[in-house]
């Protein structure tokens, strides 16, 4: 049987908290975890992404430090004492804004440091002094060799989403941060999945942690329903587009390989009339922020995203997540397709394969050990394609508006496809010859007549008899100017 929220006697400020978040039931990885964390134990907790590990690890280490709260202005009295360490600056900025919810009827303080912005407001902001520090660590480390703060009464260090800060290559980094550390602390780390990795890095830096894992590693979630479908590179938009229709989809994101892909893809989107938006690590902080703002509030409907959106985001009932590129990392489609079904709601997870990606189908197979089926895409017969009035001859695109033009393409011979004619062009071609021949000069048509003389010699034959020399040196050729020596040699 499931806890209620209540059965854990947190202060009465949290408490409050919580109930106005509209809180009740614990999730399963809250339920195992924040009564561990309440007794100062280490953690490495693993659970499926979506359910909840934020209020897992933020609401013990908040209880645990309302000891120290105090309303003091001054920021000695408000030294950093939890550390909560993101791959991401979306998912800092997210975590950040739970803690001040769940905070928000005490005195702690908190704030959240991440790259892409300016220092100065958040230097300001640490000086004032928090408690409690939501950072990425590469903007942490600038502060920190900045002296905007100190780390030495850190009691409590979290390490969220830690398998994906390790691929990015945050391990030196991490490493870094961790030596500016008291070594007596509570140190938790959690992940969506286990890796080698994280083990050997748990091992290093946690003492006899307790393990939890409330589901199988790399699993999906039950409540999301899963489709691959065979579409070639082409229809996939198409595909998109009958999907969002048949099923009622009013949002959904939209998950490709490549920065440039994103940008081209929403592109093309906007254009078809879809409301979309577009995250990717070429945009600026505050360019990523109203994009997720944007789809938040509803405004947009499509949030076409690289793996940047991949890990941790907590947006609300979105009911549907499509692949429109299969991802290389099998272990990114786990966390890809746990932006929907989150705490317990239903979702859809859509995958468009093309036949070059038989592997990376496979190994997504391997990893959630479920067989996958590629199913046919049948478009519907009432629906234009996106090419329709196009004719592609390997080199051009050419439009037509009629449709003559896509029969012609149609019925042209195997090979290089005939090129489209538009009719004026047609019957110019078509046109009696009389009308295609201009009037020609006769001058043309008589024979070849020498304008020399009969006696006339070639040149090179008058010069051979004594004619004037031909020198050896083109005309075009300068002769070297003769400059007076300065200094005779001796003879």
């Amino acid at each position: 049987m499931t806890s209620s929220f209540s059965n854990l006697s947190l202060a009465e400020p949290l408490a409050r908290a919580v109930a106005e978040m509209g809180y009740e039931t614990m999730t399963p990885i809250q339920e195992q975890a924040i009564p561990v964390v309440l007794l100062g134990k280490d953690v490495m907790g693993a659970a499926q992404t979506g359910t909840g590990k934020t209020a897992a690890f933020a609401l013990p280490l908040l209880q645990r430090m309302m000891k120290h709260e105090n309303a003091s202005t001054s920021p000695a009295r408000h030294p950093v004492r939890a550390l909560v360490l993101l791959p991401t600056r979306e998912l800092a900025v997210q975590v950040a804004e739970q803690v001040e919810l769940y905070a928000k009827y005490t005195n702690l303080r908190s704030t959240v440091v991440f790259g892409g912005m300016d220092m100065k407001p958040q230097t300001a902001e640490l000086k004032k002094g928090v408690e409690v520090l939501v950072a990425t660590p590469g903007r942490l480390l600038d502060h920190i060799e900045a002296k905007n703060t100190v780390l030495n009464q850190v009691e409590y260090v979290v390490l969220d989403e830690a398998d994906r800060m390790l691929d990015i290559g945050f391990l030196p980094d991490l490493q870094r941060i961790l030596s500016y550390l008291p070594k007596q602390r509570i140190t938790l780390l959690f992940s969506a999945t286990f890796s080698p990795e994280i083990k050997r890095l748990a091992s290093s830096y946690l003492q006899d942690p307790v393990t939890i894992e409330v589901a199988r590693s790399n699993a999906t979630a039950s409540t999301v329903e899963q489709h691959f479908y065979a579409v070639n590179a082409d229809d996939k938009r198409r595909a998109l587009h009958q999907i969002l229709k048949a099923r009622g989809i009013k949002q959904a994101f939209v998950f490709v390989n490549s920065k440039l892909g994103c940008a081209r893809l929403a592109r093309s989107l906007e254009r078809e009339g879809l409301k979309t938006t577009a995250l990717h690590g070429d945009k600026s902080q505050d360019e990523r922020l109203k994009a997720l703002d944007a789809f938040k509030k509803g405004e947009v409907d499509l949030l076409v995203c690289t793996d940047v959106a991949a890990r941790g985001l907590d947006i609300k009932d979105v009911p549907a997540v499509f692949n429109f590129d299969v991802p290389f990392n099998a272990e990114d489609y786990v966390h890809r397709i746990g932006r929907t079904g989150r705490a317990g709601a239903s979702g859809l997870a859509v995958s468009f394969a093309a036949s070059s990606d038989q592997r990376l189908v496979a190994d997504i197979e391997k990893l959630i050990k479920t067989k996958i089926e590629l199913e046919p895409m049948e478009f519907e017969e009432d629906q234009p394609r996106k090419d329709q009035g196009r004719i592609n001859d390997g080199r051009r695109m050419y439009r037509d508006s009629g449709d003559q033009a896509v029969r012609d393409a149609e019925d042209a011979p195997q090979g290089r496809p005939e090129r489209a004619e538009r009719p004026e062009r047609r019957e110019r071609r078509e046109a009696p010859p009389q009308r295609q021949q201009a009037s020609r000069d006769p001058f043309f048509d008589k024979p070849y007549e020498s304008t020399l003389a009969a006696d006339a010699q070639p040149a090179w034959e008058a010069s051979a008899k004594g004619g004037a020399p031909r020198s050896s040196v083109s005309a075009n050729i300068k002769p070297k100017k003769k400059v007076a020596a300065l200094f005779k040699t001796g003879e």
